[in-house]
């Protein structure tokens, strides 16, 4: 049997003489160019097939956003904004880095419960549409824009009244930080009209990191059936609605990649009804995770090797502290292992079972817990898969005040 298909868990990186290839780079020559272990690559290839397979199979009607938060390094966010139509953002920092891309401000938008006036105030001075998250931020938003005598730019993000059953993390439904409640957003409505704000239209996020396509489907008709009925109430045309993501990709064994085309023949079947009764709208779909969470991998070297008790551990110089939701400690709620791989050992028959560690002092530092892998020694490296999205921005960088991490794009 080849041996690239016994060891390489994902198929996305090519295996060569033995070693994984990220970019066409030799993963040691890579480690070698970056100068120093743990690192997070990042392929642009992948992340141009990714948007690429989106724009053959979903209608071209449909508008991708890239939200940044689900890796919001800046090469990253560069390169995504060539290849997408829009960014959102949840952040000033992130503000920063969209705006740094050259993306017209007309096409990011920016969410998050709880923003601060120096945020608001930032957002309406450079012209991007908010999407309000409350009463009390919408009146902060109206006095912000009197006093800067510019229209802010507004939408309503709705916390709507069912969410996306199977997803990994629900954003909607039942009471939620996020958003205003569907029954509400009338109300909000007439009030953003008494203030003159620039009305554009509706966000509407129901969940995300879902791999099931009949969910998906069944989320976006609710999704679309809630914008017409609150377009009546809308203070002027809707020019952009937000239906959202929820794209999930697989992490574990068992996991199946989302079948793309269910979706993308529901909203063929929906488009011409929302462009009857909003002819103005443009039908957004926003994307983080499944744009990039694929096309990145993250490398620790192994710098120590023992046995307690008959258990043999991996212990590297990377860990939770660079990678909290490869140990575990993000969302799960019963740990499972990431897809790991000996990058430099590809086509090593000779395996074991391990427990690749980190240099934390806590037992929560698991990479991999008894995983069967080519036998390693110290200095081979650790790969983690699927770590494009929520990897080094999501993690608990300054714990225990090890060093930091690098981020490269190949």
């Amino acid at each position: 049997m080849n041996a690239r298909l016994l060891h390489s868990p994902m198929a996305q990186f090519p295996v060569i003489d033995g070693c994984l290839s990220v970019g066409g780079i030799p993963l040691t020559q890579l480690a070698a160019r970056v100068g120093q272990t743990p690192f997070y690559a990042y392929d642009r290839r992948l992340l141009d097939e990714r948007v690429a397979l989106l724009r053959r199979t979903l209608p071209s009607a449909i508008e991708l956003h890239y939200a940044i938060k689900a890796n919001p390094m800046p090469a990253v966010v560069q390169h995504m904004a060539g290849l997408v139509d829009g960014l959102d953002i949840a952040s000033l920092g992130e503000l920063k880095v969209a705006l740094d891309t050259g993306m017209d401000p007309g096409r990011i938008s920016f969410a998050g419960p709880g923003k601060r006036p120096p945020e608001l105030a930032a957002a309406i001075a450079a012209g991007i549409t908010l999407n309000l998250e409350s009463f009390n931020e919408t009146e902060t938003v109206a006095r912000l824009s009197q006093e800067q005598r510019r229209p802010a730019r507004v939408a309503v993000r709705v916390n709507p009244d069912f969410e996306l059953k199977t997803a990994g993390m629900k954003m909607g439904g039942g009471p939620k930080p996020f958003g205003v409640d569907a029954e509400q957003v009338p109300t909000l409505l007439r009030r953003i009209s008494e203030l003159n704000l620039d009305f554009q239209g509706f966000h509407i996020f129901s969940g995300s990191q879902n791999l099931r396509a009949a969910a998906i489907v069944e989320a976006q008709e609710r999704t679309f059936e809630l914008a017409l009925r609150l377009a009546a109430d809308a203070p002027g045309p809707v020019r952009l609605l937000n239906i959202g993501g929820g794209f999930g990709i697989p992490y574990f064994p068992g996991d199946t990649p989302l079948d793309l085309e269910p979706i993308a023949a529901n909203l063929e079947r929906w488009l011409p009804r929302v462009k009857d009764k909003l002819p103005q709208a443009r039908i957004i779909l926003e994307l983080g995770r499944y744009l990039v969470g694929e096309a990145g991998i993250y490398v620790a070297e192994v710098v120590d090797r023992k046995i307690s008790r008959g258990q043999t551990f991996l212990i590297t110089n990377g860990g939770l502290h660079h990678h909290l939701a490869a140990s575990g400690n993000f969302g799960q709620v019963v740990r499972k292992n990431y897809p790991v791989a000996v990058g430099n050992r590809m086509d090593q028959m000779e395996r074991e079972t391990v427990t690749v560690v980190g240099p934390l002092c806590t037992p929560l530092d698991i990479l991999a817990d008894r995983m069967e892998l080519p036998k390693a020694e110290v200095g081979d490296l650790v790969v983690v898969f699927q770590s494009g999205a929520y990897g080094l921005s999501a993690s608990p960088t300054g714990f225990l005040s090890h060093p930091p991490c690098a981020e490269v794009m190949v």
